[in-house]
């Protein structure tokens, strides 16, 4: 404890310290800086790093891509949302169904009277609203058409990104317009699968959350 005249001054000096906070100055506005063929090459270089397994390919072959990567995975179901905007592709590429693919479900109802569904699939697929490709994350925004959960329950996670929405840094993807404040509360980061770390700084993958990533870079 301070000697008596030592606290004496301590507190002197709290009590004429300033009692306002000075304003933060304003950051200067920028536009973000353009996605480009190198933004997409550097996000799946970062992602690998960190044990996703990343896809480059044009768009309108994804759905049928998915299908055949997933085949002979063992996987029993894949989980979707049908309202989804990509949803019919998906059923498409699903038509007809085959033994060694994962079957298609579509999430029904309320998280309460789905949960039993949601935590024995194997599978679920979100699209991501954007990506950084510094440092290696992609960026979900939840919602009506993608619950949450879709990205957090099944052991894997299948992601859809448009080449358009990868930015060079978190900081321009940020500052894309879809994401003017207010900003969702929530908003989901992946930079690759679930991951942890002991005390010891052990990185152990696939504890807490999927333990597989897919990431579809749609060109």
């Amino acid at each position: 404890m301070p000697e008596p005249r030592a606290r004496e001054r301590i507190l002197a000096r709290l009590r004429a310290a300033p009692r306002e906070i000075p304003p933060r100055p304003e950051a200067e506005a920028r536009p973000p800086a353009a996605p480009g063929p190198e933004t997409a090459a550097a996000l799946e270089a970062a992602l690998t790093a960190m044990r996703a397994e990343v896809h480059r390919l044009p768009g309108g072959r994804w759905a049928a891509e998915l299908r055949e990567r997933l085949a002979g995975r063992g996987l029993s179901e894949l989980l979707y949302f049908p309202g989804s905007p990509w949803a019919v592709e998906l059923e498409e590429a699903w038509t007809p169904a085959a033994q060694d693919s994962p079957r298609l479900v579509a999430w029904e109802g309320a998280v309460e009277d789905f949960r039993g569904r949601l935590f024995s699939a194997a599978a679920g697929i979100t699209a991501a609203a954007a990506a950084a490709a510094d440092p290696g994350v992609l960026l979900l925004r939840p919602g009506p058409e993608e619950p949450r959960l879709l990205s957090l329950v099944p052991p894997v996670h299948v992601v859809l990104v448009p080449a358009e929405r990868i930015y060079p840094t978190f900081e321009d993807a940020l500052a894309d317009g879809s994401f003017a404040p207010p900003l969702a509360a929530n908003l989901v980061l992946v930079s690759g699968p679930s991951k942890t770390a002991d005390i010891e700084l052990t990185l152990a993958f696939g504890v807490h959350g999927p333990r597989e990533l897919l990431v579809f870079i749609l060109a």
